[in-house]
């Protein structure tokens, strides 16, 4: 929540509290003029005091934290603050007008990333690479390159690194783009899910918003457990036709010849001898 708005709502609550405390108190109580004005006080401190715990919880209610969680996430965001008032005075104190636009630009995105994670603390958790990584990276870039330019002689080497940190940045400001379309990835996620909810209402006839996501839910699980079917379907086929393409081959002969008589000569002087045995 805005801290301005919250402090609103909190004075809010905590003015006409304090003024009927007094009232309450010196015309019913009968107390004096500056022991109401004590006690209206003290009672107004203490309903701002519980109107910032109420407001608080349901901040963090709201975004899904702890305070330990917001408090380590606060803390981070104080340091990328003054970070970013660095970098702004740093990237604003090159003179170099080619690069201008894009250094512009570079400012803006990573002012982006801050605000919505302010606005928003959950969304710190997506961008922790870029307060952890590129936010330094970036800022010590800037502030060795705008000492380097401020210097009144140049060598070859000094325009050498010059150039290449030019080169790096704007590699740089590529990865903080891409640091904000990665805080941005639940917002596009929901609204694709929004245009496809429209475009089947559309399509469907008319419907309530949880009717028709049911339905479409049905419709992608059915469809999801038919392709299922079919790769299972595909994949015992091809596991069939493997097992048996695979594993060797045996043939059974099942057909039986008919055994021939083999005719076995007997010689003469055999037979002769056995005669005249």
């Amino acid at each position: 929540m805005n801290p301005f708005l919250s402090f609103l709502i909190r004075s809010a609550v905590t003015i006409p509290s304090a003024i009927m405390i007094w009232i309450v108190s010196f015309f019913t109580l009968n107390n004096t003029f500056w022991v109401s004005s004590g006690i209206s006080l003290a009672g107004g401190a203490l309903i701002f005091w519980l109107a910032s715990l109420y407001t608080g919880s349901q901040f963090l209610k709201k975004n899904g934290l702890t305070r330990k969680e917001y408090r380590y996430i606060k803390k981070n965001l104080e340091e990328a603050k003054q970070k970013i008032s660095r970098l702004h005075k740093t990237l604003f104190s090159i003179r170099h007008l080619p690069s201008l636009k894009e250094r512009v630009e570079l400012l803006r995105v990573i002012r982006k990333i801050y605000n919505m994670t302010k606005r928003e603390p959950k969304r710190f958790y997506q961008a922790e690479r870029f307060y952890f990584s590129h936010l330094d990276s970036v800022l010590e870039l800037t502030e060795k390159y705008a000492f380097l330019s401020t210097q009144p002689k140049r060598n070859r080497e000094i325009e050498w690194s010059l150039a290449e940190t030019r080169s790096t940045l704007s590699e740089m400001s590529k990865l903080v783009e891409k640091d904000l379309y990665h805080v941005l990835e639940n917002d596009i996620d929901n609204l694709n899910f929004e245009i496809d909810v429209a475009k089947y209402s559309i399509n469907t006839g008319k419907g309530s918003k949880e009717e028709i996501a049911g339905n479409m839910i049905k419709s992608e699980k059915k469809v999801s457990s038919e392709e299922r079917n079919v790769n299972l379907e595909g994949k015992s086929e091809v596991a069939s036709e493997q097992t048996e393409s695979s594993g060797p081959r045996y043939f059974i002969n099942t057909k039986v010849d008919k055994k021939e008589e083999i005719k076995i000569p007997v010689s003469r002087e055999n037979n002769d001898r056995r005669f005249k045995e």
